[in-house]
């Protein structure tokens, strides 16, 4: 390539990445942590220390609701939560506004039916999927996805001529640019396959339907939603029959759907939705949706008529249609939830590095503009270098105040989710704050040393409540709960490291730099 088309794309991968890191910088580390949605779920409410609410038996849950809101009946769904967790089953209908609600809140109703408000896994979902904004944050997301699939492009055109040469070359010495252009280059071209997944899915998924509007209204002519919608469907269209029949208990219908979906060849299928329309009526439709490991279509569905328990359709495995199929694989692409264990850490460890990507891009930056042959450094480096700090370490402190409220509420009986808003939002708030008001190298250290301190803090507080636990013999839920207080702690060892290494620098490193320390 020429060297002028080389510069060209250089500036398009310098303001894309500048224009969508710091959303991206959340939305890798929360998405890092997401991907062990169920244990931070577990780690919030340990068998242990949790009420035996799922003991209440399904048939009597949906019995309660059609007793509560016997309209609910022509369409509503029941959320069954994985079994290593200690959430309840809940219900879910919308009659103009959506309701969630367990066992125990439809036989006790109170002005606040929700049965998801205060998950921990679920507010750290919500900073990966939206930055926690509701509506306006997921749209927002899409953009910078699309940003971000730009910025991957123009960066392996840039590195393409020198990429076998210089893939694996870390030179640590004393240009720490170097060090750190290294750094940027080896992480982001080993892992641009899952930097491309990433970048489809997560465009896909945000901007669904905005972009489904336009095609309607371009390309389809306004006929695009019943096209779709039989693309997508995994259950024949039924009208209810006027005629009242009893629909079989939802265990044995969750049993017929199972043995429906090992038959098509998968070796496992765990419900985790159950969609009823028109319960309790000759035509009702039972929806079974379930998944199943080791195949890329993880969720699957079994349809099956409600009053005799037949299967009208199945789309588990190989009987996926091709657009079932495409569908369940962005998901199970985006998420990693297509392995085990050792691929939710692959992605876990590709989440952070991200996340580092972003942060280094930053840095990159502020060192390509900065003045070597003076101390005071333009005004566009000091506060991109402040930025930098507020928002990236900020994040990461946030996230650790949501855990540390959400322990507080959990001692003190209270409803956590105000408590993780202030907390989270409140912490981000007061870093980047912080970083205005103090030296940029100070702030660095002093930043860095905090959050580590919150990890840890958080951390040795959960394993010093659960000594009990930690006493008696050891189950699956016992282990994720563990793992996850020593991820608290790894991650605020990491975090101290940092802040020695961003000391160390500011004390020996380039006096004239942003992060030069001459008091």
């Amino acid at each position: 390539m020429k060297s002028s088309t080389i510069r060209t794309f250089q500036t398009v991968h310098t303001w894309t990445g500048l224009l969508a890191g710091f959303a991206l910088f959340v939305a890798f580390y929360a998405g890092a942590l997401t991907v062990f949605h169920h244990d931070i779920a577990l780690w919030q409410n340990p068998p242990w220390r949790s009420t035996p609410a799922k003991e209440v038996p399904l048939q009597t849950l949906i019995d309660r609701l059609l007793q509560t809101h016997p309209k609910a009946g022509t369409d509503f769904g029941v959320v069954l939560p994985p079994p290593v967790t200690s959430q309840a089953p809940y219900v879910y209908w919308n009659d103009g506004e959506a309701h969630f609600a367990t066992a125990d809140a439809l036989e006790h109703p109170t002005d606040d039916e929700g049965a998801t408000r205060g998950n921990l896994a679920d507010f750290v979902y919500a900073l990966h999927d939206s930055l926690g904004i509701p509506v306006v944050g997921l749209y927002l997301m899409g953009i910078v996805s699309v940003i971000y699939g730009l910025a991957l492009i123009s960066g392996l055109l840039i590195h393409l001529p020198q990429l076998l040469g210089d893939l694996f070359a870390l030179r640590p010495g004393r240009n720490l640019k170097r060090l750190w252009q290294d750094a940027h280059n080896v992480i982001g071209v080993l892992s641009l396959p899952f930097h491309i997944i990433f970048a489809v899915t997560g465009a896909l998924m945000c901007l669904f339907v905005p972009l489904f509007a336009a095609l309607n209204l371009i390309a389809f002519d306004g006929k695009l939603n019943d096209a779709f919608a039989k693309a997508i469907a995994t259950a024949p269209i039924v009208e209810a029959s006027g005629h009242s029949a009893p629909t079989l208990p939802v265990d044995e219908l969750v049993a017929c759907a199972r043995a429906a979906a090992l038959a098509t060849g998968v070796t496992t299928f765990e419900p985790d939705y159950i969609h009823f329309d028109h319960y309790g009526d000759a035509n009702a439709l039972v929806q079974v949706r379930g998944l199943s490991q080791h195949t890329i279509g993880t969720y699957g569905t079994i349809a099956l008529r409600g009053a005799t328990g037949e299967v009208l359709e199945k789309h588990v495995g190989d009987t996926h249609s091709t657009n079932g199929l495409t569908n369940a694989s962005i998901y199970a692409l985006h998420f990693g939830s297509f392995g085990g264990r050792a691929l939710q850490w692959l992605y876990f460890i590709l989440g952070l590095a991200c996340a580092f990507l972003f942060y280094s891009g930053n840095l990159l930056w502020i060192e390509s503009r900065r003045k070597r042959r003076q101390p005071e450094q333009p005004l566009k480096t000091l506060v991109m270098a402040r930025a930098t700090l507020g928002v990236c370490i900020g994040t990461c402190l946030g996230i650790a105040a949501a855990f540390a409220a959400t322990a507080i509420a959990d001692s003190a009986g209270i409803h956590p989710a105000p408590l993780q808003n202030a907390a989270c939002y409140g912490s981000a708030a007061l870093a980047i704050a912080y970083t205005c008001l103090r030296p940029i190298t100070r702030a660095a250290s002093e930043l860095l040393l905090i959050t580590a301190a919150a990890y840890i803090a958080v951390a040795s507080f959960d394993l010093i409540r659960n000594t009990a636990a930690w006493s008696t013999p050891w189950t699956p839920q016992t282990l994720a709960v563990f793992s996850v207080d020593l991820t608290g702690i790894a991650l605020g060892v990491g975090f101290a490291w940092l802040a020695r290494a961003s000391r160390k620098r500011a004390l020996q490193g380039d006096a004239n730099s942003v992060w030069a320390d001459n008091t």
